[in-house]
């Protein structure tokens, strides 16, 4: 049986689906101020809702993809912008979507999303791995996320999270959103940050992948040194032989001294695999 579809009815936020929908115009009007999008622009919005932040995109941006999960809300987002001839919506899940399909002509994709806390570091990974496509990327987080994104050595929201993201983009903590400014409010402060992935990394790991093993180690047991936390990598001996002072923590290193580290372990992370 068809069912009519009603392009007025509202929309009740899911928890499945991690809903917040903004609602309030300031914020609003805000964010795209920040993005700034102009006429050339592909512009990719993740999770788009009921379309608070898309109205004022799709006027300024000249191609606007949404990505949208939630198979009740595209007929939805469907009717109210199709009048955009460079809007086009996609029902996926951001997670395993293909971000490099939508780059045209070598412009880089400018990404926008307010993202559910519980999928935000997986897609935050997910997306830096597209950063040779990307120009920026501005997300409403929980606070809590953008304080782990631009953390510095030495603090406790410094971790595995912050030193890939970092190694990858140069990070902005733009401004916060209260609760408010949502419905349903969430219980918890968010806020806008903004990742420009470099155009030349500040410090090129010989191999990223070993970077990334290394950083994980590090991170899995936070409060153990270095020497202690690295066993798993190298030989008691090999870590002798390292640049960096090993009796510290992961928290402790900068990006710089996590690739200068990551390099000197690379030849014996080849020699075991």
């Amino acid at each position: 049986m068809k069912q009519n579809f009603n392009p007025g009815a509202p929309h009740k936020a899911r928890k499945r689906f991690g809903q917040n929908f903004l609602i309030d115009h300031t914020i609003i009007n805000q964010i795209a101020r920040s993005v700034a999008p102009r006429a050339g622009d592909i512009v990719v919005e993740i999770g788009p809702g009921q379309g608070a932040l898309t109205e004022p995109l799709a006027e300024s941006a000249e191609t606007l993809h949404v990505i949208e999960l939630d198979r009740d809300l595209v007929p939805w987002l469907k009717v109210r912008f199709e009048k955009y001839p460079g809007f086009a919506l996609h029902q996926a899940d951001a997670l395993k979507f293909d971000f490099a399909q939508l780059a045209e002509d070598d412009r880089p994709l400018r990404i926008v999303g307010n993202l559910p806390y519980n999928i935000s570091t997986p897609l935050i990974f997910h997306l830096i791995s597209y950063a040779q496509q990307v120009q920026d990327m501005h997300f409403m987080l929980q606070k809590e996320v953008v304080k782990r994104l631009a953390a510095q050595p030495g603090s406790k929201a410094y971790g595995r999270l912050t030193v890939m993201a970092q190694y990858y983009c140069d990070i902005n903590w733009l401004f916060d959103v209260p609760p408010g400014s949502f419905d349903p409010a969430p219980k918890v402060d968010s806020a806008i940050v903004r990742l420009a992935p470099y155009k030349q990394l500040p410090h090129p790991a010989r191999n990223v992948a070993v970077l990334e093993k290394l950083v994980t180690a590090a991170f899995g047991q936070r409060r153990k040194t270095l020497r202690n936390a690295l066993k798993t990598l190298c030989d008691p001996e090999q870590l002798q032989t390292m640049p960096v002072d090993l009796s510290k923590r992961a928290e402790a290193l900068s990006i710089a001294e996590f690739v200068e580290l990551s390099d000197a372990i690379e030849p014996y992370i080849q020699k075991e695999s």
